[in-house]
């Protein structure tokens, strides 16, 4: 059974951390009080290469900025080390939002372009193919370069020997999806791994 990465309730039969992870989400009530934004889980939770200190990145489609960033200080402004600022990369503004819960640190990003069309969401269609062909062998050196201080997209990018811009070098990958980057074939269909599953969009990956 394929995992649907826009339902975040996979988590709930997943490691303990995972787990740990649904309990948390579904505490703070993101995914119902974002619900017009179209929120989806990224990075490393949800393919199971976290390490201690890694947070849920949760990514947003939003149209309108100041009424995101409205929404998400009301909803979210009490937690600890909450802080919301606006930035803009390349000519695209986005909204970042930070604060701590339940022991996790939470990050809420927010731009106005569709969430699975956004890097953070294409990369980890990516790194999802790319696990499901390495296997647990995959997932152990990427968690040993994290452990290492590497963030995510470059320990990708060193695991598959990708040369230049990392976060470019995946995006080129989620561009070419039947090229494999391993040996052995090709990796599965961008379909399979949407049912399964550089910088300016990406939320901080720890």
């Amino acid at each position: 059974m394929q995992t649907d990465w826009r339902d975040f309730s996979y988590l709930a039969r997943g490691t303990a951390r995972q787990q740990h992870a649904y309990r948390a989400l579904q505490a703070l009530g993101v995914f119902d009080i974002l619900r017009d934004y179209s929120p989806i889980l990224v990075g490393t939770v949800p393919l199971d290469i976290d390490i201690e200190g890694s947070d849920l990145d949760i990514i947003c489609e939003a149209r309108d900025l100041a009424a995101f960033a409205r929404q998400v200080t009301s909803a979210f402004g009490a937690h600890a080390r909450f802080r919301i600022e606006q930035k803009s990369a390349d000519g695209t503004p986005r909204v970042v939002a930070d604060f701590e819960f339940d022991g996790w640190p939470v990050q809420i990003f927010g731009q106005p372009r569709p969430a699975t069309e956004q890097n953070a969401y294409r990369h980890m269609l990516v790194e999802a193919r790319v696990l499901a062909m390495g296997g647990e062998v995959a997932r152990e050196e990427i968690r040993r370069l994290k452990q290492a201080g590497v963030k995510t997209e470059p320990a990708f990018a060193q695991y598959l020997h990708l040369e230049g811009d990392p976060y470019a070098a995946l995006l080129q990958l989620s561009a070419t999806p039947t090229a494999s980057p391993l040996s052995g074939g090709p990796l599965p269909s961008p379909a399979e791994s949407a049912a399964s599953p550089g910088h300016p969009d990406r939320p901080g990956a720890h």
